[in-house]
């Protein structure tokens, strides 16, 4: 019998798949308005050809215009259509939080950690300031910022799991490329997409963020019904392109443009998709074999 933590985010992911499935609803109404119009100019083209041509025997043009007509398209539904380029801009609190901030980081009895962890301490966090973190992602290095003004809960966590080595020999589980949602999900060490720390934490989020390349947020099972407070522990997500999604996970920082190549290059390789096109494990493995901060 699934547990509650798997129904959670088994909804969750339903939730997703609802958000982006309207996204790419809208997308093939306009390519098939736009399909529609070009063989309706392909049909009058034939015709006056046929009437110009009637009697002359040639299957040419009748074999050519079938071609075109069942081509398939050149990219298959596991890999990204297309990827922007811009970085996406940081949203930033309407209102600033306090200097410093208590966060709180109780134990999951029913979840045990995936990998031994200790929680960080939750008393007098900063709530300014920035951090760097360098991940290593299948030998390449990706330099992140950790912005604490944004989600200094989170960045305290993060910090603390980078720092006992949590991350290390990690798979990134999840790639998910369609129009509406393209990102990479890491920080399971089990790979299985229901892994963690032992301990949770609450949402940090406000209504201004929107998700976009190159920001890097906390990925969760929504909340707790028995408690009402957040899901977050150790997992999170990097987005390479479009992040369709409502501002239900906590934003903690961003990457670099160089670095954002190289989640492109494992972006590119598609997924294998599981029950839903476009989302599922990365084709090629993708392991984290370190995380530094500073």
């Amino acid at each position: 019998m699934p547990s509650n933590e798997q129904r959670r985010e088994a909804a969750k992911r339903k939730l997703e798949r609802q958000l982006v499935n309207r996204a790419e609803r809208a997308r093939k109404r306009r390519i098939v308005g736009v399909v529609g119009t070009v063989v309706g100019v392909i049909a009058v083209v034939g015709l006056i050809y046929w009437l110009a041509n009637i009697g002359g025997g040639s299957t040419t043009d009748t074999a050519s215009s079938n071609t075109v007509a069942t081509s398939e398209p050149d990219t298959p539904p596991d890999t990204p259509t297309s990827i922007p380029t811009e970085l996406a801009p940081v949203p930033k609190r309407a209102t600033p939080l306090p200097a410093k901030v208590t966060c709180e980081y109780p134990a999951e009895a029913d979840k045990p950690a995936a990998k031994p962890a200790t929680p960080p301490s939750g008393k007098d966090v900063a709530a300014t300031g920035t951090a760097s973190a360098t991940l290593t992602i299948n030998g390449a290095e990706v330099k992140a910022t950790l912005d604490r003004a944004l989600a200094p809960c989170t960045v305290n966590s993060f910090t603390n799991l980078a720092k006992q080595g949590y991350f290390n020999d990690t798979p990134c589980h999840r790639l998910t490329t369609t129009d509406g949602l393209q990102v990479l999900q890491c920080g399971d060490p089990s790979g299985t997409g229901s892994g963690g720390p032992g301990y949770s934490f609450d949402d940090e989020v406000f209504p201004e963020i929107k998700y976009g390349r190159g920001l890097l947020a906390m990925a969760n099972a929504g909340k707790n019904p028995e408690t009402n407070k957040g899901t977050n522990g150790s997992q999170f997500f990097i987005v390479y392109g479009t992040a369709e999604l409502p501002p239900n996970y906590n934003l903690f920082g961003y990457i670099d443009a160089d670095s954002m190549k190289k989640i492109d290059e494992i972006a590119k390789a598609g997924t294998i998709s599981q029950g839903n096109p476009g989302d599922g494990k990365p084709k090629n493995e993708v392991k984290i074999s370190t995380v530094a901060v500073a």
